[in-house]
């Protein structure tokens, strides 16, 4: 039976996790996925701004909403949020590996080893075993969806980002790898956003971006947070049902 195109989206009986869900893109994926109708795991390396968004996703949606403190960089971390959220609610069905950084330094002469580390560990390392670990228990139920949040700057890198353009490139490889690791059940897909305005950057020198860069753009401007909803929800959910494997730029048209 041929589903409606509301159906399609409908997220309701889902558990979604979300890696850096208090903040930023996440903060936007988690609510969107609650309203679709999903319960959500945030988790974040802080705790306090973590039960904020459940408590907000509890009082605006009445979907159950578990708050959890993870540094996404370090694997005993991260055994401890699935073992959370499979205890809470016994499944995972929608996977956002989010929470990323990119520190600024003066040249690449002056990137230490420890913060080399640092970027490829919280962009590439931590994905690798949350997905190792929860894609595997998809794969042996009932299936699910995971969704790799990448960048534009893995395929426009340039000189103020090389560390963490190539985490993001490695996370784009494996997004790939991983589609075939746990299909057919399992689908892996990635996001690869550009320039949005969210509340970490908001203190940013928004005009000098406008004059000196955002005229590339096909749509010359950056994207609002919740900009990434669309995209997200596809991913998430059964509309996207053939899609696996896919690197969807959400980037406003980045030459």
């Amino acid at each position: 039976m041929k589903k409606t195109p509301a159906e399609l989206f409908d997220l309701s009986g889902r558990v979604a996790l979300v890696t850096g869900g208090s903040r930023g893109l996440g903060r936007e994926m988690v609510l969107a996925f609650a309203r679709a109708g999903a319960d959500v795991v945030i988790a974040s390396r802080k705790l306090d701004r973590c039960e904020a968004v459940a408590r907000e996703v509890e009082a605006e949606t009445g979907r159950r909403a578990l708050a959890h403190a993870c540094h996404v960089g370090r694997w005993p971390d991260l055994e401890r949020l699935v073992e959370a959220a499979y205890g809470a609610f016994g499944k995972v069905d929608v996977l956002v590996n989010n929470a990323g950084m990119s520190p600024l330094y003066d040249d690449v002469a002056s990137v230490s080893e420890a913060l080399w580390d640092k970027v490829l560990a919280v962009n590439l390392k931590g994905p690798f075993r949350l997905t190792a670990l929860v894609g595997t228990r998809m794969a042996a139920g009932a299936g699910g969806s995971i969704i790799n949040v990448s960048s534009v700057g893995s395929v426009r890198p340039y000189g103020g980002i090389v560390p963490y353009a190539a985490a993001k490139a490695g996370l784009n490889a494996m997004t790939v790898a991983f589609a075939h690791t746990f299909g057919p059940k399992v689908r892996v897909n990635c996001l690869m956003p550009g320039t949005f305005v969210t509340d970490i950057n908001r203190d940013w020198d928004w005009e000098a971006f406008r004059t000196q860069h955002a005229g590339r753009f096909a749509l010359r401007r950056a994207g609002e947070a919740a900009e990434i909803v669309g995209a997200a929800l596809y991913l998430a959910s059964d509309a996207s049902s053939y899609t696996t494997g896919a690197m969807l730029r959400v980037d406003g048209g980045v030459p």
